[in-house]
């Protein structure tokens, strides 16, 4: 291991210190962005970071402090300040929630990668964007193309006073495109794929798989077609919701609502607390018997898959709801303690400098058996949506609002005109109450999120909410709008 010294330094410091158990997580990073807006490359980045976090814990209180020297005697000084941190937390806390792991883990973790990014000329990358956002300009009320690309790579390593030693190499990545169109005194969007893009673990094939320039010019063409059609009606009816819709609804409704700091009133800031409470596990009918949503951190190109979370507690799969009843939640291992279970390995820091902390990681919705055909077949008059727009929701997580980029009207299990500024809103349980259909496997995607805030200081996490297309009955749409 590179660090292997300097983390053992930092450990025999922390011991000697007085510290009741302390790990120290090295990180070496890189992170790459490119993007072409209308015809120009207007972001050209490519970061690296290195540096280290040290955790403390002393008489039942942590401490954090993170630095980029890796000097020996700046290790110690971190160690220091994270156990005076610890200290003057003990002084001041009225309760002692953090307790020493007793599972110690070794081992090794490395993203599955078929094509090396690395192995992609920067020439190439920005041919193929350009390439894209040149194919979104078939019309001239197309204003604004633009195309862009993420590439991460994350070498941690993990070192505590148990003994765990972990290694872990973690490969990220993603693309898009994205046009806007303005005319008839309107101005309409649409994302590809989805709304956010395809954002992945794996290596190029990730890019490949994303069909760029291949949905260019389908893609402006949608954005000009809507700015002539009608208004997406108000009302009640059955919707079906692509699946980066349908993700973009577990992430909003059912990921922030389970994250156990929230629900805890440990952590409250950015995205507010929660209407779950731990009383509720085996009770609470969170959605009909068809929805299963699961934690699972080893999905294959899962955008938060990895060996090992930012605690070194190994990743696994684990219930949220099961067969349509809520069944657990996104935990630490202190806050998994506190309602007498084990962590399921969901915290994550966005960078060494950063404290871990509880993040939505892989939640994922189980796919049905419907086909795409059959979802809207069944329908007779109703609205199909694709693509998120805009959202809204309260702090928390029951009531919300959704407004999507593209709708279709659905005529006796038929597709039919395109819809402009198709909206929809709902209460979460009931909600998910109304899912009487889910796409089948071949339809399943995992939709990754490259940008979740949560904290404060705002942490950025990254998530994954894998999901199919899914059908919901009786649904109030047309918010906001005047249904007349």
């Amino acid at each position: 291991m590179q660090f292997a010294n300097l983390g053992d330094r930092a450990l025999e410091t922390a011991r000697a210190r007085g510290a009741e158990y302390a790990d120290v997580r090295f990180e070496d990073g890189r992170t790459e962005r490119i993007e072409v807006r209308n015809g120009e490359v207007t972001a050209l980045r490519d970061d690296a970071s290195t540096g280290y976090g040290v955790r403390a814990l002393v008489d039942g209180a942590w401490g954090f402090a993170s630095n980029d020297d890796l000097t020996n005697s700046a290790v110690d000084a971190t160690v220091e300040r994270a156990l005076a941190i610890a200290r003057a937390s003990a002084a001041v806390g009225t309760r002692r929630v953090g307790e020493a792991p007793k599972d110690a883990h070794v081992g090794s973790f490395a993203t599955e990668v078929v094509i090396d990014p690395d192995r992609i000329s920067l020439e190439q990358r920005v041919d193929l964007l350009v390439a894209a956002e040149y194919a979104l300009h078939l019309d001239p009320r197309v204003r604004t193309g633009r195309a862009r690309l993420d590439v991460w790579r994350t070498k941690k390593e993990f070192f505590s006073t148990i003994g765990s030693r972990l290694a872990q190499d973690i490969r990220q990545i993603g693309s898009a495109i994205h046009v806007l169109a303005v005319g008839d005194g309107d101005a309409q969007d649409r994302g590809w794929p989805g709304d956010r893009g395809l954002y992945l673990t794996g290596g190029w094939e990730v890019v490949e798989r994303a069909g760029l320039i291949e949905n260019a010019p389908r893609l402006a063409e949608e954005a000009v077609a809507l700015l002539s059609a009608p208004q997406s009606p108000a009302g009640v009816c059955d919707i079906v919701l692509g699946g980066s819709q349908v993700s973009l609804q577990i992430h909003e409704s059912c990921g922030h609502a389970a994250e156990l700091d929230r629900i805890l009133g440990w952590e409250a800031n950015f995205s507010g607390t929660s209407f779950l409470d731990p009383s509720l596990v085996g009770t609470l009918r969170y959605g009909s018997p068809l929805v299963t949503i699961v934690i699972d951190n080893t999905l294959p190109g899962g955008f938060a898959s990895c060996g090992w979370d930012d605690e070194g507690s190994p990743s696994g799969i684990s219930d949220i709801v099961r067969d349509g009843v809520l069944a657990g939640f996104e935990m630490s291992r202190d806050t998994a303690r506190s309602i007498g279970t084990t962590t399921n390995a969901c915290v994550r820091a966005q960078s060494w400098e950063h404290v871990p902390m509880i993040r939505m990681c892989n939640l994922n919705l189980l796919p049905g058996e419907h086909t795409l055909e059959q979802l809207i077949g069944e329908v007779d008059e109703g609205i199909y949506m694709e693509a998120n727009r805009s959202w809204s929701i309260d702090d928390r997580r029951l009531n919300f609002q959704f407004g999507c980029q593209i709708g279709w009207e659905i005529k006796r299990g038929k597709l039919g005109r395109i819809l402009k500024n198709p909206t929809y809103a709902g209460i979460t349980p009931e909600f998910w109450g109304s899912c009487d259909a889910i796409g089948e496997p071949s339809t399943w995607v995992p939709w990754g999120t490259p940008n979740c805030g949560k904290g404060e200081p705002v942490q950025i996490g990254k998530t994954t909410q894998a999901a199919a297309p899914a059908r919901f009955r009786n649904v109030r749409v047309g918010v906001g709008y005047d249904a007349g």
